[in-house]
C-alpha cells in the first residue's frame, strides 16, 4: 500500500504503509544500522517518528484527503527496540476539526516496545510546487 502523501523523511526511514482505514493504521519498519543508536537498538527519534506517523494515518483514515498536524504528542518506552517493528494507530476520539489517538510499537516477538498518545489538527491540503497558486505551502493552524 502507498502513501498517499510524500513525506521524504518517511522515505528515508523506509515505513511501509500495510493499513489505512476505518480510524486505524498500520506501518511496519524494518531498521537498518543507520536508525539504530549506541547500544545498537532504534533510535528514539525513530521510534517517535514511527509513533507520530502511525497516529497522524489513524487520524486521517476517516477523511483522507484532510492533511493533519501534529499538535501533542506523549511517548513512553518499555523496552528497547530491535529487528523488524510494527506500529498500530487507532483514533480514540474526534472533532470536527482535532483528532485524539493512540499508537502503540512492536516488535517481531509481538512486545509491546513503546506507546503514544497524539493530538493532530485536521487542515485542508493545499497546492504545492510550480503553478500552484500557494507555493509555500502554508499551513494555518490558527
Amino acid at each position: 500500500m502507498k502513501f498517499s502523501v510524500r513525506i521524504p523523511f518517511v522515505e528515508l526511514l523506509g515505513f511501509e504503509l500495510h493499513k489505512f482505514e476505518g480510524g486505524e493504521a498500520e506501518i511496519v519498519f524494518n531498521p537498518l544500522p543507520d536508525h539504530l543508536n549506541s547500544f545498537d537498538v532504534v533510535h528514539g527519534g525513530a521510534s517517535m517518528t514511527l509513533l507520530d506517523v502511525v497516529m497522524a494515518h489513524a487520524a486521517r483514515s476517516v477523511e483522507p484527503d484532510m492533511g493533519c498536524v501534529t499538535i501533542e504528542m506523549k511517548t513512553s518506552f518499555m523496552r528497547a527496540a530491535q529487528g523488524p517493528l510494527h506500529a498500530k494507530g487507532r483514533i480514540l476520539h474526534r472533532t470536527a476539526t482535532m483528532v485524539f489517538t493512540e499508537g502503540s510499537i512492536f516488535n517481531a516477538a509481538d512486545q509491546l516496545c513503546a506507546h503514544a498518545t497524539g493530538t493532530f489538527k485536521l487542515v485542508p491540503r493545499l497546492a504545492t510546487g510550480p503553478g500552484s497558486a500557494k507555493p509555500f505551502n502554508r499551513i494555518s493552524t490558527d
